[in-house]
């Protein structure tokens, strides 16, 4: 078996060969990093261009400024409107997209690589990014979008408790705060409060740009300066840092009630930080806890044994500091109380017992296995291009991902286990029906 491992990992080295490795990566001298990747195989270009300015850095006062700013980018840029700018790169076939989490925001594009339509293409990016308008008028639609999507979300069970579980994970911390903001935050939001974000947040010398496809490494570091040429100045750059997050002291249990046939359970707790020594070993005992479908423990325990949902998973969401690691389901109201139980009770017995020689060679195999169908793209060689650059890892990422799955070891799981997930400290969050015992 150790031998069909090895041959899966030589095999897929040949596949991310062919993705159009290795990285190449420089720097600007306004502080701009570059990671590029050059591949001729399609005529298309993919650009991506991430800032440290998710919500993360908002205050609790002003709770969805980032995402504001953040939606407010294309809706208005040097001399063009929102209409204008989606008429122009329409015109070319581009495709203008975002992106936004606690930790970053980022906007991308994919433009097809002949001179004209690439040129067309980067001129509306390079407005975007470097001139957006922050029109009142367009920020007071934008907000009215926010504010009715925001309402909706009170009527919605599922947001209803992913909103309470970040808050009783994440306490204080930055990263409780929604996305979106709150109603009433986001309803004092001003243009200055956008601008200001906005000088502070999106420098060149926290600027992470990726670049895939038919270019050259010339054309790419021409991009790279015409995107952040004009970009605010580096002596009002924000100190990007982002606060430790602190480990849960004791259980959180928290109901909602909410008039409804099933109940809507999250559990978890903080989990680890992108880079942690631990995230592999982490990684593959999660496939094998709630991470691998029908092969994993929980779906085990939970659906196939008691047929008391008919889906569960878990996952870690690793972040620049703790992201939060995360079970759920849905279930009967009237089987609330026993799915909990299951839940906890193979949670603590996976972290107690670890995992067994055939669970663990089955989550390589299928892991490693399917990795190239995970980068078999472009648009998804740059997201992990672009993740890579921003949380600086080593250029070698994914040539190390299968490597280092098929080194994990049980034992490293079950302490790894130990050291970053507790079973007697667990978040409980039920939307639903239902009074928990």
């Amino acid at each position: 078996m150790r031998n069909w491992i090895v041959f899966i990992v030589t095999m897929l080295m040949s596949v991310v060969a062919q993705a159009g490795l290795p990285i190449q990566h420089w720097q600007l001298a306004n502080g701009a990093r570059v990671y590029f990747i050059e591949s001729h195989d399609l005529p298309m270009l993919d650009v991506s261009v991430d800032f440290a300015a998710g919500s993360a850095y908002d205050s609790a006062d002003k709770s969805g400024l980032a995402s504001l700013t953040h939606r407010m980018l294309d809706q208005g840029a040097g001399n063009l409107t929102d209409n204008q700018i989606a008429s122009n790169l329409a015109d070319v076939g581009a495709q203008l997209s975002g992106s936004l989490d606690a930790d970053r925001a980022g906007v991308t594009l994919r433009t097809l690589s002949s001179r004209e339509e690439r040129v067309a293409a980067l001129a509306m990016l390079t407005q975007v990014l470097n001139a957006p308008t922050f029109a009142a008028n367009v920020i007071a639609r934008e907000k009215a979008r926010v504010i009715a999507g925001l309402q909706a979300t009170e009527a919605d069970p599922a947001s209803l408790a992913a909103r309470a579980f970040a808050q009783a994970v994440f306490a204080n911390h930055p990263y409780s705060y929604r996305d979106t903001g709150e109603i009433a935050t986001v309803s004092k939001l001003t243009a200055a409060d956008l601008r200001q974000f906005y000088q502070t947040h999106y420098n060149a010398n926290h600027a992470v740009i990726a670049l895939i496809g038919d270019i050259s490494r010339a054309e790419a570091n021409a991009i790279a300066q015409q995107l952040t040429m004009s970009l605010p100045a580096n002596n009002l750059a924000a100190n990007t840092s982002i606060a430790t997050v602190t480990p849960l002291a004791t259980a959180v249990a928290r109901t909602i009630p909410y008039p409804a046939q099933q109940s809507q359970i999250l559990l978890g707790q903080p989990g680890v930080a992108r880079g942690d020594p631990d995230y592999f070993a982490l990684y593959v005992g999660n496939y094998i806890l709630g991470g691998g479908g029908f092969d994993s423990r929980l779906m085990a325990e939970v659906r196939q044994k008691r047929g008391l949902a008919y889906s569960v998973y878990s996952y870690f969401m690793p972040m620049k500091q703790a992201g939060a690691f995360q079970v759920g389901l849905q279930t009967k109201a009237d089987q609330t109380d026993q799915a909990l139980a299951v839940v906890r009770d193979t949670l603590a017995n996976f972290i107690r017992d670890g995992v067994t020689d055939d669970e663990l060679t089955q989550a390589k195999n299928n892991i490693i296995g399917g990795f190239p169908l995970r980068i078999d793209s472009n648009k998804e060689l740059l997201a992990y291009l672009a993740m890579i650059g921003f949380y600086q890892q080593p250029l070698t990422y994914l040539d190390d991902f299968p490597k280092r799955v098929a080194e994990v070891t049980s034992a490293q799981i079950k302490s790894a286990f130990a050291r970053h997930i507790y079973a007697d400290k667990l978040v409980s969050v039920v939307v639903g029906n239902v009074v928990v015992k």
